[in-house]
């Protein structure tokens, strides 16, 4: 298992920016699949974006050309950039940790992002 901390959540005015950061444990970090989940009240969680051991990076239709997904394997952390926030972005961010061979999914707690004017 690998322990996952989220940070960087806040109160921001539409059309502003975030960038959220997700420190993981571990050793083996390099070989998760890393991604950002989002649920809004009353809504169902959903995929924000992914990004493989590789590189290879994945976005949900609502996001893409607003946020970015990244990781740095030497410090243990992705992060997600926002920008361009809308309303519509309010949600509890999940940090996610998958080995894939495996299958088993590991989540942080969350950080709050609230877009209101």
């Amino acid at each position: 298992q690998v322990q996952l901390v989220e940070s960087g959540g806040g109160l921001v005015q539409p059309g502003g920016s975030l960038r959220l950061s997700c420190a993981a444990s571990g050793n083996n970090f390099r070989f998760y699949t890393m991604g950002w989940y989002r649920q809004a009240p009353g809504k169902q969680r959903e995929l924000v974006a992914s990004i493989t051991s590789g590189g290879s990076t994945n976005y949900a239709d609502a996001v893409k050309g607003r946020f970015t997904i990244s990781r740095d394997n030497a410090k243990n952390t992705v992060y997600l950039q926002m920008n361009t926030l809308n309303v519509e972005d309010t949600a509890v961010y999940y940090c996610n940790a998958r080995l894939v061979v495996v299958g088993h999914d590991n989540w942080g707690q969350g950080t709050q992002v609230t877009v209101s004017s």
